[in-house]
C-alpha cells in the first residue's frame, strides 16, 4: 500500500490547528483524513476506523492525550498504539511521560513542516511494516489452524478406517453363524457399559468397545471340519476348537498400540473361567485380566439371548438365571452384580441391535 494512501485521525482541540495538520498532510498527499477537537470523540473514532497513524494534542479539556492514550491501549488488541504527540508542552517530563504512556514519536508546537511531514511518513513507513506483518502472521495461522484441522481429520478417517477393519475381522470369525454382525456390535458395546461400571475409564472402556470385536479372530485357524461340525466334538477335535484362543492372541500380537494390546489379551482370556477350570492357561480369580473376565460374561449373555440355527433364544431372565448359577465359577461374582446394575442399558442397546426378523 502507497504511504500517502493511510488513514490518519487528527485528534485537537484548537481548531486552527486541526486546519493546519490538515492542510500540511494534504500537500504532502494524504487525503484519506478523519479530524475532531473533542477528544472525547477519539475512542469511538479509533475503534471505528483502521487508522495508521493519530496526531495528538496533550493539553486539551475534557480528557487530556494521555487519557486518550490509556483508551487506546487498553482497548487494543493490536498491541501498536500508531500515536505522533504534538504539543506545545517542551518540557523533558512531558516528553518521557507521552513515550511511556505509548506514543510513537513526540513533536513540539511550533514546528518545521519538512520535519513533521517526514516524521508523519517514518512512522507511517513502520507502522505499514508492522500491518503487513500482522496480516503475514494471521494469515500463516490461519493456514496453520486448516492444515492442523486437515490432519485431525485425516487421522480421524484413518482412526475410523482401522476401527471398522476390526469391526469386520470380527464379523468374519462370526460369519458362518451370525451374517448380521450385529452379535459383536452388540456384546462390545455390553463390554464398555460393563468396563466403565467396573471401574475402567472413558477412555478405558472406549478401547475396550473397539477391541472386544476381535476376542474370537482366533477361530480363522480353525479347521472347517470342527467349527462347523454340527454334533458335539470328541475330545481331541475340542482341544484343537480351544486353540482358537491362543491363535488370536499370535495374530493380534507384535504391534505396540493400547488397542490392539487389549485385543491380544481378550482374545487370549475371555474362555478363562473365575474358578481356574477355563482355557488356555486355567488361570483364576483377579489373575485373568479384567478385559477378558468382562467380555466372557458379555458374550455369553448375548450368545444366550440370541437365536442359532441351532438353538432358539433365552429370555433375558433365564440368560440371567444361568448367568447367576454359574457366578463364581464361570464368572467374576462382582461382574454379575453390575451386570444386573447396568441390565437397563444393556436392553436398550440389545433392542436398538435386534437381528432382523424374517419380515425385514
Amino acid at each position: 500500500m502507497e504511504i500517502t494512501s493511510a488513514s490518519i485521525l487528527i485528534v485537537d482541540d484548537e481548531q486552527v490547528n486541526v486546519l493546519l495538520l490538515q492542510r500540511l498532510l494534504e500537500k504532502g498527499g494524504y487525503s484519506r483524513l478523519t479530524m475532531t477537537t473533542d477528544p472525547r470523540e477519539a475512542i469511538d473514532l479509533y475503534h471505528n476506523n483502521d487508522f495508521d497513524l493519530v496526531l495528538l494534542d496533550i493539553n486539551m479539556p475534557h480528557i487530556d492525550g494521555f487519557g486518550v492514550m490509556e483508551q487506546i491501549n487498553s482497548t487494543d488488541e493490536d498491541g501498536y498504539m500508531p500515536v505522533l504527540v504534538l504539543t506545545a508542552l517542551a518540557d523533558r517530563d512531558t516528553r518521557i511521560r507521552a513515550l511511556e504512556a505509548g506514543a510513537k514519536d513526540y513533536l513540539t508546537k511550533p514546528f518545521d513542516n519538512v520535519e513533521f511531514l517526514n516524521r508523519v511518513h517514518n512512522m507511517l513507513e513502520v507502522r505499514l511494516l508492522h500491518t503487513q506483518v500482522r496480516r503475514q502472521k494471521d494469515i500463516l495461522e490461519e493456514k496453520v489452524r486448516e492444515r492442523t484441522q486437515e490432519l485431525i481429520e485425516k487421522a480421524d478417517e484413518l482412526q475410523e478406517t482401522r476401527l471398522e477393519v476390526i469391526r469386520r475381522l470380527g464379523r468374519a470369525a462370526e460369519y458362518r453363524d451370525n451374517e448380521t454382525g450385529l452379535h459383536i456390535i452388540r456384546m462390545s458395546k455390553y463390554s464398555q457399559l460393563l468396563g466403565r461400571a467396573a471401574g475402567m475409564s472413558e477412555n478405558e472402556a472406549e478401547v475396550l468397545l473397539n477391541a472386544s470385536p476381535m476376542h474370537d479372530i482366533g477361530k480363522i485357524g480353525i479347521p472347517d471340519s470342527i467349527l462347523l461340525k454340527p454334533g458335539k466334538l470328541d475330545a481331541g477335535e475340542w482341544e484343537i476348537m480351544k486353540t482358537h484362543t491362543s491363535i488370536g492372541a499370535e495374530i493380534l500380537s507384535g504391534h505396540p498400540s493400547e488397542l490392539m494390546d487389549m485385543a491380544k489379551l481378550i482374545a487370549l482370556t475371555h474362555h478363562e473361567k473365575w474358578d481356574g477350570s477355563g482355557y488356555p492357561e486355567g488361570i483364576k480369580g483377579e489373575d485373568i485380566p479384567l478385559t477378558g473376565r468382562v467380555v466372557a460374561l458379555a458374550d455369553v449373555f448375548d450368545a444366550l439371548t440370541s437365536e442359532r440355527p441351532y438353538k432358539k433364544a433365552w429370555s433375558v431372565e433365564d440368560a440371567l438365571a444361568e448367568i447367576d448359577r454359574i457366578s463364581g465359577a464361570h464368572f467374576d461374582p462382582n461382574l454379575t452384580h453390575l451386570f444386573r446394575e447396568i441390565l437397563p442399558d444393556v436392553l436398550m442397546i440389545k433392542e436398538q441391535y435386534a437381528e432382523p426378523t424374517a419380515e425385514e
